[in-house]
């Protein structure tokens, strides 16, 4: 039973960006989301009021929100699901701090308070259940990001008592080829990188509105469980007239549980 899903770092509403800013960009990024029409959505860096935007742009998806109390500063990794396909059995979100259970904690030099959110979530179709976790790691210090992914490992091993398949994905900030990755081989080896298992040619994922970054990695990934299967994954470079739906490109996959 074939599984769409998406992970989607959209950039939050900032009024600098100009031709770029979220009120001319968000039908794209909708339209891109719907076209592909994923029973899972994971997206990163939203605040409240440009999520809930959001939402209402996506009438098939419903955003997994009720465990959590909103704080209006922060930006936020989010899970959206088809209803029809998706039924939540538990959710909630981590912080990645020395005290994870504190919303808005901030631990490890990190730039800014920064967190993952799960579910626990079945397939109606495929009548499975899974862990789906949708991360943002900081994105100044690679000891920062090993840090904060030694909590969500940490904890999500602690959520995870039936020993559930888990699919990880999300913003990075970094190449697959460094410290995050490593500590996950060592210590979380059933997840994989179907990137890499389909010996894909590596793409950046980060691009600031179409011009070329600094340093063009794949920063954004989609790791699942050895005993979920992969079939196809890719970038996706959609625009339209010049306008990008965000400074991330969207990665897309379709799974077999």
């Amino acid at each position: 039973m074939k599984l769409k899903a998406m992970t989607f770092n959209i950039r939050f509403d900032n009024p600098d960006d100009g031709e770029h800013q979220w009120q001319f960009r968000q039908n794209i990024l909708a339209d891109l989301i719907k076209n592909f029409s994923p029973a899972l959505l994971g997206t990163q860096e939203g605040r409240q009021p440009q999520l809930k935007q959001l939402a209402q742009l996506l009438p098939d998806l419903e955003l997994s929100e009720g465990h959590r109390e909103w704080i209006s500063e922060r930006m936020y990794p989010c899970i959206f699901f088809d209803p029809k396909r998706i039924n939540i059995e538990r959710s909630g979100d981590i912080w990645l701090s020395e005290t994870p259970e504190i919303a808005g904690s901030k631990s490890f030099n990190s730039s800014f308070p920064r967190l993952c959110t799960w579910v626990q979530a079945k397939d109606l179709e495929a009548k499975k259940s899974f862990v789906f976790v949708v991360v943002h790691l900081d994105h100044m210090l690679p000891e920062t990001r090993l840090a904060q992914i030694k909590v969500l490992h940490s904890e999500i091993k602690k959520i995870n008592t039936e020993n559930l398949p888990v699919l990880l994905t999300g913003d990075f900030n970094e190449a697959p080829d460094c410290g995050v990755r490593a500590f996950l081989n060592q210590n979380w080896p059933e997840l994989c990188d179907p990137w890499l298992d389909q010996f894909i040619e590596e793409q950046t994922s980060f691009h600031k509105f179409g011009k070329a970054p600094e340093d063009p990695a794949r920063i954004d990934w989609f790791l699942h469980d050895s005993q979920i299967s992969c079939s196809k994954i890719e970038i996706d470079q959609h625009s339209e007239a010049g306008i990008y739906p965000s400074d991330h490109y969207p990665v897309k996959v379709v799974l077999k549980l």
